[in-house]
């Protein structure tokens, strides 16, 4: 079988990408390319001349070019439909989607969504209506992510007993690293929450507000302890830290190599070997359509043989496999529930200045409800 795939949201231009949007929709277009399983089939974005570069781009024709999705699922009945809109727009579309008589799996763009009500409702839909619905939390697929978990289960460090994670913030760049908090706790829920936070700056991403600074702790049902730092004043060596009762391991640090560990049974740090894969990436990959475009010239020869699969890849791939064989996907929206829950946990945490308990009952957005209300005041707004 061959999936249809659709590409919701197809801005901005990929060679100049920047804090409105990263060319998502062609990152997403790139990895069901390379799939024999899967054709792209639409494209869609409110701005008209962004599908129709997209669409040259990926030779799909100026009839696969829509303006509304609504119309793109009536008159193409995609089975595969990519999200890659700003977070504000994640519910509209995945509800519509599932909504869709011919829509099989829905795979999102990270974080979920800009409420904590908009994310259930999308899970709730999804589930009512039969459709697997997918959040791209890519690096779960990332040597440095996956040697340090087989580290972890090997017991190199002995039991877990913390999760550490830093970067710039809760939402945007920390709703990964609370992903990864998941795949290495065994995805074991989130208890409570206490969160303190700095707003002194204005601080929007793809049309989402994030903090400047904060401070969260939180426990896992299987009594692992997190402890959140971001900001210019992080305090975490790296973006994760995993601690266990016999040694820590340190995932992508700053100055250091992408992933190394210590224990008894070392003297001193040793660095594991994770190829060409970094942080974000491997760091041998040509752009996505470059690549396409020499394999093209080349007959029998992969687009892979080029490049090195991004983390996008590896992951849409899974993604698919699951679909075919009927199973369940790491990235399934019931794991991004638990990373998100989080984040919007602790914001309410700050909000009420106590520890919050899960299940969360605050249906909104703390951290732009209080910046809105002027209760986290931007400097020169005093």
């Amino acid at each position: 079988m061959t999936y249809d795939v659709a590409i919701v949201g197809t801005g901005p231009d990929p060679d100049d990408p920047d804090t409105d949007g990263f060319a998502m929709g062609y990152r997403h277009a790139s990895a069901y390319d390379r799939l024999d399983d899967c054709r792209l089939a639409a494209c869609v974005d409110i701005v008209r001349p962004n599908a129709e570069a997209f669409a040259e781009a990926w030779d799909l024709g100026e009839n696969a070019v829509y303006e509304d999705v609504g119309q793109m699922l009536k008159e193409v009945r995609p089975d595969v439909v990519s999200v890659t809109v700003p977070p504000s727009v994640h519910a509209d579309v995945v509800l519509q989607c599932a909504e869709s008589d011919s829509v099989e799996a829905i795979h999102c763009e990270k974080p979920m969504a800009k409420t904590w009500d908009d994310a259930k409702r999308m899970v709730a839909a999804c589930e009512e209506a039969g459709v697997r619905l997918t959040f791209n939390h890519q690096r779960r697929f990332g040597r440095p992510f996956r040697e340090a978990k087989r580290l972890l289960d090997d017991g190199a460090i002995g039991s877990l007993e913390r999760v550490e994670i830093g970067g710039p913030n809760l939402y945007d760049f920390g709703t990964h690293l609370f992903d990864l908090c998941g795949y290495y706790t065994d995805q074991s829920p989130p208890e409570w929450v206490l969160c303190g936070v700095d707003y002194g700056e204005e601080n929007v991403q793809f049309g989402a507000h994030n903090e400047n600074n904060a401070i969260a702790q939180w426990g896992h049902e299987n009594g692992v302890v997190g402890i959140a730092s971001t900001g210019d004043y992080g305090v975490v060596p790296a973006q994760m830290c995993l601690v266990g009762d016999d040694g820590l391991i340190d995932i992508c640090t700053e100055d250091g190599p992408p992933l190394r560990y210590r224990s008894g049974s070392t003297s001193g740090w040793k660095t594991v070997d994770t190829g060409r894969d970094g942080t974000h990436g491997p760091t041998d990959s040509l752009p996505q359509v470059a690549a396409r475009k020499v394999a093209a010239r080349l007959p029998f020869v992969s687009e892979d043989r080029f490049r090195t699969p991004t983390y996008i890849e590896r992951a849409i791939e899974e993604v698919v496999t699951t679909l075919v064989e009927d199973r369940p996907s790491e990235l399934s929206a019931e794991n991004a529930l638990q990373s998100t829950e989080l984040i919007f946990g602790a914001w309410e945490s700050a909000r009420r200045r106590e520890r919050v308990i899960f299940p969360l009952d605050a249906d909104g957005n703390a951290l732009e409800e209080m910046v809105e209300s002027n209760e986290l005041l931007a400097s020169g707004d005093a």
